[in-house]
């Protein structure tokens, strides 16, 4: 795959550059985190450096292929100008040739004004290159998931690069799981198990520990027999859970589940509650958190560790006192990322929240701000708009 280290010559040339810039605002239209844009800056300056004009293509939102301007990107470049520190343009239409721009760097209409964006027809691609482009530059990961006209498209239709930004992510989830420093471990948790078998199954064959938490870790242990009370449990998937237990002994992988939790009588903040082990839940009671006993295992095990990858938190992290095993693991495994013994790839919605919360974001490796590709990348997937670029790597 070509990254902009090998991007030569670009003076006066037209480059198309994709970002993710579907970015979290407030009620009144305030952007409440810049990380996505943040993390683009060093793209954005080394092609301006370079003398390329850059067109900007991003969506926002869900507008199904019509121009609805609730999910105009109109109010960005101003923002773009603060985070960047440049000049940034604004035409109203993607397809529009950006050349008659009176700036340097331009930002585009969202791309999902138009069908022809996810569905990645050529007609579309080929409109969106539009005879002016000359170089096509993802460096957007979190939407590479998507065979979309401006992620997988466009790699087929100009000579592309991956992004800095992009070629960070690739190395840092190939540390991760691609030819890591072992022992690996992964924690997953979260609501469900329903929602990530996929990953459960990719992950066991990669991983040498996996630790569960959250209320998969439930369904896992109603699968072997415990009683959960009232814990939050899926207790239809015990066939699948039995089926991944299988797996890791076929594999090596150890799996760790939680031996006590947090055990309460009703899930709001401030709940009073009681540790109890896993196997003697009461029947009017919720596990909420894994317990103290589980942290401190948790703890003696990602000491013997080299890598860490982890999805999803350990409990309900939303509210106190049930964010503490979360805390406590994710402040452990950043103790243990600054002083160089662990590296810890993070990535996933509520996992990047909650490490906010427990406020060791800077301290980790590696944090993915993708959601559903992160979690197809877990699984094992091949990424289409990935893919595309290291076709066109072959090709060439």
């Amino acid at each position: 795959m070509k990254t902009l280290n090998d991007l030569k010559g670009v003076k006066g040339k037209l480059i198309l550059l994709r970002l993710d810039l579907n970015v979290p605002v407030d009620d009144a239209g305030n952007v409440t985190d810049t990380t996505r844009i943040d993390r683009a800056k060093e793209t954005v300056l080394a092609l301006k450096k370079k003398g390329a004009n850059v067109a900007i293509l991003s969506h926002f939102g869900r507008p199904k292929g019509q121009k609805d301007m609730a999910y105009s990107l109109s109010f960005l470049p101003s923002v773009l100008e603060k985070q960047w520190g440049v000049p940034v343009g604004f035409i109203d239409d993607c397809l529009i040739d950006p050349k008659g721009s009176d700036t340097q760097i331009t930002l585009m209409e969202n791309v999902r004004f138009y069908e022809g964006e996810e569905a990645c027809t050529p007609d579309f691609v080929s409109k969106i290159a539009g005879g002016h482009a000359d170089i096509f530059v993802n460096d957007a990961f979190s939407v590479s998931h998507r065979a979309h006209a401006s992620t997988e498209g466009l790699a087929h239709a100009l000579p592309s690069y991956a992004g800095f930004a992009m070629e960070k992510e690739l190395d840092a989830l190939n540390d991760a799981l691609g030819e890591p420093e072992r022992p690996v471990a992964a924690i997953v948790g979260g609501a469900k198990i329903s929602t990530k078998l996929d990953v459960l199954y990719n992950l066991v064959e990669k991983v040498d520990i996996l630790i569960l938490g959250g209320g998969m870790a439930n369904t896992f242990l109603y699968a072997l027999g415990a009683e959960m009370g009232q814990s939050l449990c899926e207790k239809d998937m015990k066939d699948q859970v039995l089926s991944i237990f299988e797996k890791a002994e076929e594999t090596g992988c150890s799996i760790m589940l939680p031996m006590d939790g947090k055990a309460a009588e009703e899930f709001k903040a401030g709940a009073v509650y009681d540790e109890v082990p896993m196997t003697a839940v009461p029947e009017n009671r919720m596990i909420l958190d894994a317990g103290s006993q589980s942290v401190e295992a948790i703890k003696s095990l990602l000491s013997q560790c080299k890598t860490l990858v982890w999805n999803g938190p350990m409990g309900a992290f939303e509210i106190e006192p049930f964010d503490g095993a979360t805390n406590d693991i994710a402040r452990y495994a950043a103790q243990l990322t600054k002083a160089g013994s662990l590296k810890t790839i993070a990535g996933g919605g509520d996992t990047v929240a909650a490490l906010a919360k427990a406020g060791v974001v800077n301290d980790m490796t590696y944090v993915s701000t993708a959601g559903g590709a992160f979690l197809e990348w877990l699984e094992g997937k091949d990424l289409p708009a990935i893919t595309a670029l290291e076709m066109m790597d072959e090709e060439e």
